[in-house]
């Protein structure tokens, strides 16, 4: 096949599977890469690993701080309708390349990109959860409580209103336009259809079975956690969590992220500080540093809030380390609760209780990690993934 790769993304987990995915797509297939020169290609390059690279150029308008910062809704809103243009342009260009398929992954700025909505050649979109800020409610933070007359001014602001609400209807518009949809989880895929009414189909992310793998390490007296440090990734409760056990058994706490707001990172450091929790905040990591830490850490600890589906889990048991998760989101899928990880509510109490079993019990949390990585072993190979993805691929070209 000759595919056409559109991406459009920055650092993180969706970038780091779109790479894998497309990095054995271009093993037996001619794969060219379009993107945005605004794209973050340090993290995983992407263009690397394709035939060719086509680069459309997009400059994001320059946003203020403080105190015009309610001006930015304004800027962003501009910056969505010169995009539309550049969409169209990207589209014109796959469509005159004579592509069999396109392959197109999220992009920063509408979540699901408008090159769907220009396209005619037959596309398959590889959507990692709806745009959650438009559809679910901010989770609270300390930081957030300013005075009363600033929530007033968002509930009235008229540029964020319009900026929302142009941005809702055009990714809204977006997916609904793509020839086939599939996504990362079932969960995910029940989140996608009451957002946006589409039926997707469940392609599982795989894990690279060589980098994450048991390396025969002493285990030390701590747990490891692995995500952005924003609100949504549940830090907070495993801070709260690992307060509750006692002083002489409580583990130190590693998050590793490679990106961290500052105002979430100075509230986690002063929450670890009054709960007694040893807490080292890593940056940056390379994968070998990260699977060193998954190998000394007694366990992997995850508490995201609605996570659609997490890479982290799949690292973690592909170095025969167990996980503790809060069962919700994704993790429910990948984690088998008494198998390869245990599961818990989000109470921090139950979670601590849940922890302590694999810190007082060193035989359960090795059964429980030689368990972890057979089922890696079994069931998470980008192999599969990849044989899958092309599946849907060959089946546009029916379409």
């Amino acid at each position: 096949m000759h595919i056409a790769v559109y991406h459009n993304l920055h650092s993180g987990g969706a970038k780091h599977s779109s790479f894998e995915i497309v990095r054995r797509l271009g093993e037996r297939h001619q794969v060219d890469l379009f993107t945005l020169s605004s794209a973050d290609t340090d993290f995983f390059d992407i263009r690397g690993v394709v035939h060719q690279t086509h680069v459309i150029e997009f400059h994001p308008g320059r946003t203020f701080g403080s105190p015009l910062g309610r001006l930015n809704h304004a800027v962003r809103w501009s910056d969505l309708r010169r995009l539309e243009g550049v969409s169209r342009q990207a589209a014109e260009a796959i469509d005159r390349g004579d592509y069999d398929v396109v392959y197109v992954h999220p992009c920063q700025f509408t979540q699901n990109p408008s090159i769907l909505w220009y396209l005619q050649t037959p596309a398959l979109y590889h959507s990692r959860e709806p745009l959650r800020r438009l559809y679910e409610p901010p989770i609270p933070r300390p930081y957030r409580n300013g005075p009363g007359w600033r929530s007033v001014l968002d509930r009235v602001d008229l540029f964020r209103r319009a900026y929302d609400g142009r941005l809702r209807r055009i990714e809204r518009r977006n997916i609904r336009k793509a020839t086939q949809v599939v996504t990362n989880s079932y969960f995910t895929r029940e989140a996608l259809y009451r957002t946006y009414g589409v039926n997707a189909s469940v392609v599982y992310h795989g894990v690279d079975l060589e980098t994450f793998r048991p390396l025969r390490l002493e285990r030390e007296n701590l747990v490891v956690s692995v995500g952005a440090l924003t609100p949504n990734k549940g830090f907070d409760f495993i801070v709260e969590s690992l307060g509750w056990l006692p002083e002489a058994l409580r583990p130190e706490l590693v998050v590793v992220s490679n990106y961290q707001e500052p105002l979430e990172r100075a509230y986690l450091q002063e929450l670890a500080a009054r709960r007694g929790v040893r807490l080292s905040l890593r940056r940056a990591v390379g994968v070998d540093e990260l699977a060193r830490l998954y190998n000394v850490a007694r366990a992997t600890v995850y508490a995201p809030v609605l996570e659609p589906f997490g890479l982290v889990p799949l690292e973690s048991m592909a170095c025969g380390t167990p996980v503790v998760a809060v069962a919700e989101g994704g993790v429910r899928e990948s984690v088998a609760h008494g198998e390869t990880g245990l599961l818990t509510e989000r109470r921090p109490r139950q979670f601590a209780e849940t922890l302590r079993l694999l810190l007082e019990d060193s035989a359960l949390a090795a059964r429980l990690g030689a368990q972890a990585r057979e089922q890696a072993l079994e069931r998470w190979r980008w192999e599969r993934t990849v044989a899958q993805i092309e599946t849907h691929l060959t089946d546009l070209l029916e379409t």
